[in-house]
Protein backbone atom coordinates (compact mmCIF):
# COMPACT_ATOMS: atom_id res chain seq x y z
CA UNK A 1 0.00 0.00 0.00
CA UNK A 2 2.67 2.30 0.92
CA UNK A 3 4.55 1.36 -2.65
CA UNK A 4 1.35 2.87 -4.25
CA UNK A 5 1.28 5.74 -2.04
CA UNK A 6 4.75 7.06 -3.13
CA UNK A 7 3.45 7.62 -6.56
CA UNK A 8 -0.39 9.02 -5.43
CA UNK A 9 1.06 11.34 -3.90
CA UNK A 10 3.40 12.98 -6.56
CA UNK A 11 0.59 12.67 -8.80
CA UNK A 12 -1.59 14.61 -6.37
CA UNK A 13 0.94 17.69 -6.36
CA UNK A 14 0.86 17.70 -10.14
CA UNK A 15 -2.78 18.41 -10.45
CA UNK A 16 -2.34 20.86 -7.35
CA UNK A 17 0.38 22.82 -9.75
CA UNK A 18 -1.95 22.33 -13.17
CA UNK A 19 -4.62 23.50 -10.45
CA UNK A 20 -2.79 26.38 -9.14
CA UNK A 21 -1.64 27.34 -12.83
CA UNK A 22 -5.14 27.11 -14.00
CA UNK A 23 -6.37 29.49 -11.05
CA UNK A 24 -3.90 32.02 -11.63
CA UNK A 25 -4.57 32.78 -14.97
CA UNK A 26 -8.26 33.27 -13.73
CA UNK A 27 -6.70 35.90 -11.34
CA UNK A 28 -4.68 37.82 -13.68
CA UNK A 29 -7.48 38.11 -15.87
CA UNK A 30 -9.75 39.22 -12.97
CA UNK A 31 -7.19 41.71 -11.85
CA UNK A 32 -7.22 43.01 -15.55
CA UNK A 33 -10.76 44.13 -15.31
CA UNK A 34 -11.47 42.42 -18.49
CA UNK A 35 -14.87 44.03 -19.71
CA UNK A 36 -17.01 42.03 -22.77
CA UNK A 37 -14.02 43.56 -25.56
CA UNK A 38 -11.31 42.55 -23.94
CA UNK A 39 -13.03 39.09 -23.20
CA UNK A 40 -13.54 38.66 -26.71
CA UNK A 41 -10.06 39.84 -27.70
CA UNK A 42 -8.46 37.38 -25.77
CA UNK A 43 -10.04 34.22 -26.53
CA UNK A 44 -9.23 34.97 -30.17
CA UNK A 45 -5.56 35.75 -29.32
CA UNK A 46 -2.64 33.28 -28.68
CA UNK A 47 -1.09 32.78 -25.32
CA UNK A 48 1.66 34.96 -25.65
CA UNK A 49 -0.86 37.85 -26.77
CA UNK A 50 -3.93 37.23 -24.22
CA UNK A 51 -0.43 37.49 -21.31
CA UNK A 52 0.59 40.94 -23.01
CA UNK A 53 -2.92 42.40 -23.37
CA UNK A 54 -3.48 41.16 -19.82
CA UNK A 55 -0.23 42.44 -18.53
CA UNK A 56 -0.81 46.24 -20.10
CA UNK A 57 -4.48 45.93 -18.53
CA UNK A 58 -3.11 45.72 -14.78
CA UNK A 59 -0.10 48.07 -15.59
CA UNK A 60 -2.22 50.53 -16.59
CA UNK A 61 -3.75 50.32 -13.10
CA UNK A 62 -0.53 50.77 -11.17
CA UNK A 63 0.54 53.43 -13.04
CA UNK A 64 -0.40 56.04 -10.87
CA UNK A 65 1.23 54.60 -7.67
CA UNK A 66 5.08 55.54 -7.22
CA UNK A 67 8.05 53.60 -7.85
CA UNK A 68 9.06 53.97 -3.90
CA UNK A 69 5.80 52.30 -2.96
CA UNK A 70 6.70 49.46 -4.52
CA UNK A 71 9.91 49.32 -2.91
CA UNK A 72 8.15 49.56 0.82
CA UNK A 73 5.44 47.27 -0.50
CA UNK A 74 8.50 44.16 -1.78
CA UNK A 75 9.59 44.99 1.62
CA UNK A 76 6.36 44.44 3.79
CA UNK A 77 5.84 41.49 1.88
CA UNK A 78 9.24 39.83 2.58
CA UNK A 79 8.27 40.90 6.34
CA UNK A 80 4.77 39.21 6.43
CA UNK A 81 6.20 35.82 4.57
CA UNK A 82 9.39 35.58 7.11
CA UNK A 83 7.00 35.81 9.89
CA UNK A 84 4.17 33.47 8.47
CA UNK A 85 7.68 30.76 8.50
CA UNK A 86 8.06 32.00 12.35
CA UNK A 87 4.67 30.46 12.69
CA UNK A 88 5.96 27.16 11.25
CA UNK A 89 9.28 27.57 13.82
CA UNK A 90 6.85 28.04 17.09
CA UNK A 91 5.29 25.43 16.35
CA UNK A 92 7.80 23.09 15.68
CA UNK A 93 9.03 24.60 18.94
CA UNK A 94 5.83 23.81 20.98
CA UNK A 95 6.19 19.78 19.87
CA UNK A 96 9.99 20.23 20.38
CA UNK A 97 10.91 18.64 16.98
CA UNK A 98 12.96 21.88 15.13
CA UNK A 99 16.48 20.41 15.70
CA UNK A 100 17.17 18.96 12.37
CA UNK A 101 15.20 20.95 10.14
CA UNK A 102 16.59 23.90 9.37
CA UNK A 103 15.47 27.54 8.86
CA UNK A 104 15.28 27.18 4.68
CA UNK A 105 13.23 23.95 4.83
CA UNK A 106 10.79 25.47 7.17
CA UNK A 107 10.60 29.09 5.00
CA UNK A 108 10.24 26.90 1.94
CA UNK A 109 7.16 25.37 3.38
CA UNK A 110 5.59 27.95 4.80
CA UNK A 111 5.74 29.91 1.80
CA UNK A 112 4.40 27.34 -0.30
CA UNK A 113 1.84 26.29 2.30
CA UNK A 114 0.54 30.00 2.10
CA UNK A 115 1.03 31.07 -1.37
CA UNK A 116 -1.42 27.64 -1.63
CA UNK A 117 -3.97 28.15 0.85
CA UNK A 118 -4.35 32.02 0.20
CA UNK A 119 -5.20 31.33 -3.24
CA UNK A 120 -6.94 28.45 -3.41
CA UNK A 121 -8.66 29.09 -0.07
CA UNK A 122 -10.17 25.96 2.31
CA UNK A 123 -6.31 26.87 4.02
CA UNK A 124 -6.51 23.77 6.45
CA UNK A 125 -6.86 21.32 3.78
CA UNK A 126 -4.81 23.25 1.32
CA UNK A 127 -2.01 23.98 3.72
CA UNK A 128 -2.58 20.54 5.59
CA UNK A 129 -1.72 18.55 2.89
CA UNK A 130 1.65 21.14 2.00
CA UNK A 131 2.57 20.74 5.15
CA UNK A 132 1.75 16.88 5.83
CA UNK A 133 3.78 16.05 2.48
CA UNK A 134 6.72 18.56 3.69
CA UNK A 135 6.80 17.43 7.60
CA UNK A 136 6.34 13.75 7.55
CA UNK A 137 9.39 13.45 4.87
CA UNK A 138 11.32 15.10 8.22
CA UNK A 139 10.04 12.15 10.23
CA UNK A 140 6.78 14.60 11.91
CA UNK A 141 3.65 11.85 12.40
CA UNK A 142 0.10 12.78 11.36
CA UNK A 143 -0.90 13.74 14.49
CA UNK A 144 1.83 15.88 14.84
CA UNK A 145 1.20 17.59 11.54
CA UNK A 146 -1.92 18.31 12.60
CA UNK A 147 -0.89 19.70 16.02
CA UNK A 148 1.53 21.93 13.91
CA UNK A 149 -1.48 23.37 11.62
CA UNK A 150 -3.84 23.86 14.85
CA UNK A 151 -0.89 26.12 16.04
CA UNK A 152 -0.83 28.15 13.01
CA UNK A 153 -3.93 28.68 12.36
CA UNK A 154 -4.22 30.11 16.06
CA UNK A 155 -1.35 32.27 15.83
CA UNK A 156 -3.12 33.91 12.84
CA UNK A 157 -6.15 34.27 15.55
CA UNK A 158 -4.01 35.46 18.56
CA UNK A 159 -2.55 37.72 16.30
CA UNK A 160 -5.52 39.23 14.74
CA UNK A 161 -7.85 39.17 17.58
CA UNK A 162 -4.50 40.99 19.53
CA UNK A 163 -4.22 43.97 17.23
CA UNK A 164 -8.23 44.27 16.22
CA UNK A 165 -8.18 45.10 20.24
CA UNK A 166 -5.74 47.67 19.79
CA UNK A 167 -7.52 49.23 16.76
CA UNK A 168 -10.86 49.27 18.57
CA UNK A 169 -9.07 51.09 21.33
CA UNK A 170 -7.66 53.78 19.55
CA UNK A 171 -9.84 54.14 16.76
CA UNK A 172 -13.02 52.74 17.51
CA UNK A 173 -14.56 55.04 15.08
CA UNK A 174 -13.45 52.30 12.07
CA UNK A 175 -16.71 50.30 12.63
CA UNK A 176 -19.35 53.37 11.50
CA UNK A 177 -18.75 53.55 8.27
CA UNK A 178 -19.33 49.25 8.06
CA UNK A 179 -22.82 50.33 9.49
CA UNK A 180 -24.05 50.59 5.86
CA UNK A 181 -22.93 46.77 5.06
CA UNK A 182 -24.37 44.85 8.38
CA UNK A 183 -26.55 45.79 11.26
CA UNK A 184 -23.71 44.43 13.26
CA UNK A 185 -21.63 46.85 13.12
CA UNK A 186 -24.42 49.34 14.27
CA UNK A 187 -22.58 50.43 18.03
CA UNK A 188 -21.24 53.32 19.84
CA UNK A 189 -17.66 54.00 20.29
CA UNK A 190 -17.79 52.54 23.47
CA UNK A 191 -19.45 49.62 22.95
CA UNK A 192 -16.81 49.05 20.02
CA UNK A 193 -13.82 50.15 23.08
CA UNK A 194 -15.40 47.78 25.17
CA UNK A 195 -15.16 44.90 22.65
CA UNK A 196 -11.73 45.88 22.32
CA UNK A 197 -11.16 45.55 26.47
CA UNK A 198 -12.92 41.54 26.07
CA UNK A 199 -10.45 40.81 23.11
CA UNK A 200 -7.34 41.54 25.41
CA UNK A 201 -9.14 39.85 28.26
CA UNK A 202 -9.13 36.94 25.70
CA UNK A 203 -5.34 37.30 25.19
CA UNK A 204 -4.31 38.35 28.92
CA UNK A 205 -6.22 35.09 29.86
CA UNK A 206 -4.11 33.01 27.29
CA UNK A 207 -1.11 34.46 28.49
CA UNK A 208 -2.00 33.72 32.38
CA UNK A 209 -2.93 30.02 31.09
CA UNK A 210 0.20 29.29 29.80
CA UNK A 211 2.24 31.42 32.69
CA UNK A 212 0.55 29.37 35.40
CA UNK A 213 0.09 26.29 33.82
CA UNK A 214 -3.88 25.88 33.38
CA UNK A 215 -5.20 22.07 32.95
CA UNK A 216 -5.51 21.79 29.68
CA UNK A 217 -9.38 22.79 28.65
CA UNK A 218 -11.77 20.55 27.26
CA UNK A 219 -14.43 21.57 24.93
CA UNK A 220 -16.40 17.64 24.48
CA UNK A 221 -13.55 15.93 22.56
CA UNK A 222 -11.50 19.03 21.74
CA UNK A 223 -8.41 19.09 24.23
CA UNK A 224 -6.39 22.73 24.06
CA UNK A 225 -3.27 22.83 25.39
CA UNK A 226 -1.59 25.82 27.02
CA UNK A 227 1.65 26.14 25.00
CA UNK A 228 4.49 27.10 27.20
CA UNK A 229 5.05 30.44 28.05
CA UNK A 230 8.03 31.13 25.89
CA UNK A 231 6.09 30.17 22.80
CA UNK A 232 3.14 32.59 23.40
CA UNK A 233 6.14 35.12 23.95
CA UNK A 234 7.07 34.55 20.68
CA UNK A 235 3.43 34.19 19.70
CA UNK A 236 3.22 38.00 20.64
CA UNK A 237 6.23 38.87 18.51
CA UNK A 238 5.09 36.81 15.11
CA UNK A 239 1.57 37.12 14.59
CA UNK A 240 1.52 41.35 14.93
CA UNK A 241 4.56 41.35 12.49
CA UNK A 242 3.18 39.42 10.13
CA UNK A 243 -0.49 41.00 10.45
CA UNK A 244 1.37 44.38 10.32
CA UNK A 245 3.69 43.43 6.81
CA UNK A 246 0.52 42.38 5.57
CA UNK A 247 -1.28 45.72 5.72
CA UNK A 248 1.83 47.62 4.84
CA UNK A 249 1.57 46.60 1.19
CA UNK A 250 -1.41 48.29 1.02
CA UNK A 251 -0.66 51.06 3.25
CA UNK A 252 2.58 51.95 0.96
CA UNK A 253 0.41 52.03 -1.92
CA UNK A 254 -2.36 54.07 -0.88
CA UNK A 255 -1.61 57.66 -1.44
CA UNK A 256 -0.46 60.58 0.81
CA UNK A 257 -3.85 62.51 0.18
CA UNK A 258 -6.90 61.27 2.30
CA UNK A 259 -4.56 58.32 3.91
CA UNK A 260 -6.18 58.11 7.18
CA UNK A 261 -2.54 56.11 8.96
CA UNK A 262 -1.54 53.01 9.27
CA UNK A 263 -4.01 51.47 12.06
CA UNK A 264 -7.16 52.48 10.45
CA UNK A 265 -5.45 50.65 7.18
CA UNK A 266 -4.56 47.64 9.95
CA UNK A 267 -7.95 47.44 11.17
CA UNK A 268 -9.85 47.65 7.71
CA UNK A 269 -7.56 44.73 6.70
CA UNK A 270 -8.10 42.63 9.75
CA UNK A 271 -11.76 42.83 9.38
CA UNK A 272 -12.06 42.57 5.47
CA UNK A 273 -9.00 39.52 5.34
CA UNK A 274 -10.85 38.06 7.95
CA UNK A 275 -13.85 37.80 6.67
CA UNK A 276 -12.23 36.59 3.56
CA UNK A 277 -10.97 33.43 4.94
CA UNK A 278 -14.39 32.72 6.98
CA UNK A 279 -15.78 33.19 3.77
CA UNK A 280 -13.20 30.81 1.81
CA UNK A 281 -13.55 34.10 -1.05
CA UNK A 282 -9.87 33.34 -2.09
CA UNK A 283 -7.91 36.52 -2.02
CA UNK A 284 -11.01 38.22 0.06
CA UNK A 285 -12.31 39.67 -3.43
CA UNK A 286 -14.90 41.83 -3.23
CA UNK A 287 -15.01 41.85 0.46
CA UNK A 288 -11.96 44.01 1.01
CA UNK A 289 -12.90 46.28 -1.70
CA UNK A 290 -16.06 46.98 -0.10
CA UNK A 291 -14.72 47.20 3.94
CA UNK A 292 -11.36 49.69 2.69
CA UNK A 293 -14.09 51.44 0.68
CA UNK A 294 -16.60 52.15 3.78
CA UNK A 295 -13.85 52.45 6.07
CA UNK A 296 -12.25 55.46 3.59
CA UNK A 297 -14.13 57.43 2.17
CA UNK A 298 -11.33 60.41 1.94
CA UNK A 299 -9.17 57.85 -0.56
CA UNK A 300 -10.27 57.88 -3.97
CA UNK A 301 -12.11 54.54 -5.23
CA UNK A 302 -9.40 53.73 -7.68
CA UNK A 303 -6.81 54.43 -5.77
CA UNK A 304 -8.11 51.93 -3.29
CA UNK A 305 -8.47 49.36 -5.99
CA UNK A 306 -4.62 50.13 -7.13
CA UNK A 307 -3.94 49.42 -3.49
CA UNK A 308 -5.52 46.35 -3.30
CA UNK A 309 -3.98 45.32 -6.52
CA UNK A 310 -1.12 45.72 -5.60
CA UNK A 311 -1.79 43.81 -2.21
CA UNK A 312 -2.69 41.00 -4.57
CA UNK A 313 0.31 41.10 -7.18
CA UNK A 314 3.18 41.09 -3.86
CA UNK A 315 0.81 38.91 -1.02
CA UNK A 316 -1.31 36.45 -3.18
CA UNK A 317 0.08 36.11 -7.02
CA UNK A 318 3.62 37.06 -7.35
CA UNK A 319 4.34 34.09 -4.46
CA UNK A 320 1.76 31.70 -6.06
CA UNK A 321 4.05 32.05 -9.40
CA UNK A 322 7.30 31.27 -7.18
CA UNK A 323 5.38 28.55 -5.23
CA UNK A 324 5.22 26.14 -8.47
CA UNK A 325 8.48 24.92 -9.40
CA UNK A 326 9.35 24.90 -5.48
CA UNK A 327 5.96 22.10 -5.49
CA UNK A 328 7.29 20.78 -9.16
CA UNK A 329 10.83 19.89 -7.43
CA UNK A 330 9.65 18.24 -3.92
CA UNK A 331 7.24 15.67 -5.77
CA UNK A 332 10.17 15.35 -8.44
CA UNK A 333 13.12 14.32 -5.49
CA UNK A 334 10.04 12.46 -3.71
CA UNK A 335 9.19 10.58 -6.41
CA UNK A 336 13.08 10.17 -7.63
CA UNK A 337 13.89 8.69 -4.13
CA UNK A 338 10.74 6.08 -4.14
CA UNK A 339 11.92 5.11 -7.13
CA UNK A 340 15.21 4.16 -6.58
CA UNK A 341 16.05 0.41 -6.18
CA UNK A 342 17.58 -0.36 -2.93
CA UNK A 343 20.84 -2.54 -3.50
CA UNK A 344 21.23 -5.89 -3.12
CA UNK A 345 21.87 -6.80 1.02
Amino acid sequence: MKRYLDYLWPIIGLVAVVWSVELLWSKLKAEAGTDAAIEALLENASLWQSIKIIAHRIGHKIAVIPPEAFFHAALATLVAYAALAWYDRIALIHLGKEKGISWFYISLCSFVTYALSHNIGASVFSGGMVRYRAYTAKGLTAAEVAVLVALCSFTFAFGTIFLMALVLLYEPQILRPLERMSRWFAIGDSTARMIGIGMLAFVALYTIGSWLRFKPLRIGKLEIIYPRLRIVARQYLAAPLELAGAAGIIYFALPEQGNPGFLIVLGAFLLSFSAGLLSQVPGGVGVMEAVFLAVMPGVPAPAVFAALLIWRLFYLILPLVFSLPIVLAFERAQLKRSTRIAPPP
